[in-house]
């Protein structure tokens, strides 16, 4: 038996999710969707590109979650918009992104790309949701393994800190790759990354964490159902999580 390597396995899922998506009626003609960053999303968002390239799905209207998802829009010729702008109004039929970590609940720790903040708004104001990912990805809890990103105001870096000890959290600076200093959010602010010394409430501490002065928002995302593609080495996909109420 083939084993598929995590990058076959991003690309399997990529594609067979948008398929799925589509003939699920979630991605259709004329729509506003919202697509999301990272390894996994790109080839989804690929993927879609082609079905828009081959006329399956026509009059695709974008929203970027961040300047790398902006710039492949750009050369795949997907039209991106503000959420602001008239033609999304402020919502989205359906958004499609990647995950750092999934629970059995499928909530999410998000953000390791350092896009959290935009890829939660697109999110939250979807119709529906949609997540790909590897089999790595799955977590049996969360807070102990991949750290949970929380996107801060600069000035407010000491007094969160110690108010993240508070709540029994351990926080690091994330500290730019190639570049001096801390990484810089697509909107100026930079990133905490915390663990706890045991598995946390995801859906409590969403909000626990936002609600500390100085704090933009954090990676937890637990409000919004998502409906998540999961790619196994063996070359299976399983869904997980919310399904459309058709």
């Amino acid at each position: 038996m083939n084993v598929l390597s995590q990058s076959e396995q991003k690309q399997l899922v990529a594609i067979t999710a948008i398929e799925r998506l589509i003939q699920k009626g979630w991605i259709f003609s004329g729509m506003r969707i919202g697509l999301g960053t990272g390894s996994t999303a790109i080839p989804a968002i690929r993927h879609l590109a082609k079905k828009i390239a081959d006329g399956t799905v026509t009059d695709i209207k974008a929203v970027s979650t961040s300047f790398q998802t902006t710039i492949v829009c750009e050369e795949l010729g997907i039209p991106v918009y503000s959420l602001n702008s008239k033609e999304i109004g402020g919502q989205l039929d359906m958004a499609i992104d990647g995950a750092d970590a999934i629970s059995p609940e499928c909530y999410l720790i998000k953000g390791g790309g350092a896009a959290l903040l935009q890829e939660k708004i697109v999110a939250y104001n979807a119709k529906n949701y949609a997540i790909v990912a590897d089999e790595s990805k799955l977590a049996e809890s969360l807070g102990t393994g991949f750290p949970l990103p929380v996107e801060i105001i600069q000035e407010a870096r000491k007094t969160v800190e110690l108010k993240l000890e508070q709540i029994g959290a351990k926080s690091t600076l994330r500290e730019g790759v190639k570049k001096a200093g801390p990484v810089i959010t697509d909107n100026g602010n930079i990133i905490l990354d915390l663990k706890w010394p045991s598995s946390v409430k995801a859906e409590i501490f969403e909000d626990t964490i936002n609600s500390i002065t100085g704090v933009v928002d954090n990676g937890f995302f637990t409000k919004k159902p998502p409906l998540v593609f999961i790619a196994y080495s063996d070359g299976s996909i399983k869904e997980m999580g919310f399904e459309a109420k058709n």
